[in-house]
């Protein structure tokens, strides 16, 4: 059987993450600079091989003292570690309505660890220039203390300043190659 090979398409495509703060209320930043590739067997997206990497230093949280602060090495300190990666080692359907079970290896600061993420296949179409293409909406919660990204502050009131738990949200649209 024939391999696929699918690209992504980055103007269709967004990478989100929210972190509570203050515990109060949810911040919401991105990646700007990110790749997403798959390898079908066919185009129902069976056994789909799924590699994704961000580059840390593309952060955007919509501020600068804070994009700053998450680029250094209290977080994500992109000088000495300039991606973070996830590579899929499952990707199945879990019922009749396009829902997916994404798992795989997400590296983040030299760390591995495996991750479920919550896959929304929206279909495959043809836009008007003739390519197939194929959408997806992902969800998925992680740790972030898990990988490393530790830093915290105390509050007066009880609590943290910012939360451990982190949402992840994309949008991806690939391209049939």
């Amino acid at each position: 059987m024939a391999t696929i090979k699918w690209a992504l398409d980055p103007t269709h495509s967004e990478v989100l993450f929210k972190v509570k703060h203050l515990m109060i209320t949810n911040v919401t930043g991105s990646f700007k600079s990110f790749n997403v590739t798959a390898e079908t067997s066919d185009e129902q997206l069976s056994n789909a091989v799924i590699s994704f990497s961000a580059k840390t230093n593309s952060i955007d949280t919509n501020n600068e003292q804070r994009d700053g602060h998450l680029k250094s090495a209290d977080f994500f300190d992109s000088e000495k570690y300039s991606e973070l990666k996830f590579s899929s080692t499952g990707f199945k359907k879990v019922d009749n309505e396009g829902n997916y079970e994404l798992i795989g290896n997400l590296t983040i600061k030299d760390i591995t660890k495996e991750v479920k993420l919550n896959v929304e296949f929206g279909g495959i179409t043809k836009d008007p220039y003739g390519n197939v293409k194929a959408g997806f909406s992902v969800t998925g919660k992680i740790n972030r203390t898990d990988f490393g990204l530790t830093w915290n502050a105390a509050l007066e009131t009880g609590g943290v300043m910012v939360s451990e738990e982190v949402k992840l949200i994309s949008e991806i649209q690939l391209v049939k190659q």
